[in-house]
């Protein structure tokens, strides 16, 4: 299996934010590109989590208008405060 290529970008940050981020880096003893590089790829996987969710709300909305299958607030508050009581049961059926 070959490594994924590893191609340099170049960005630019105004001097305020690239003396942040040295002063960061030299705080946790790590380079500025190791400090940006982390940066980049939490934030990446934050907002690759974020759409994901966004597109399964948007799914489940899509599903709703077609069937009108819902649980009612009482009934998922009921089935969460089974399950923190420590009682492992199904969570509620979907109904009209």
């Amino acid at each position: 299996m070959t490594a994924p290529a590893i191609r340099p970008v170049a960005i630019k940050i105004d001097e305020d934010i690239k003396a942040r981020v040295k002063r960061l880096a030299d705080a946790r003893h790590r380079t500025s590109h190791w400090l940006m590089r982390e940066a980049i790829t939490q934030y990446v996987e934050r907002e690759e989590k974020r759409e994901a969710f966004r597109q399964d709300t948007l799914k489940a909305w899509e599903e709703y208008r077609a069937t009108g299958l819902h649980v009612t607030a009482e009934e998922a508050d009921a089935w969460l405060v089974q399950l923190e009581q420590g009682n492992d049961i199904e969570p509620p059926g979907c109904h009209v």
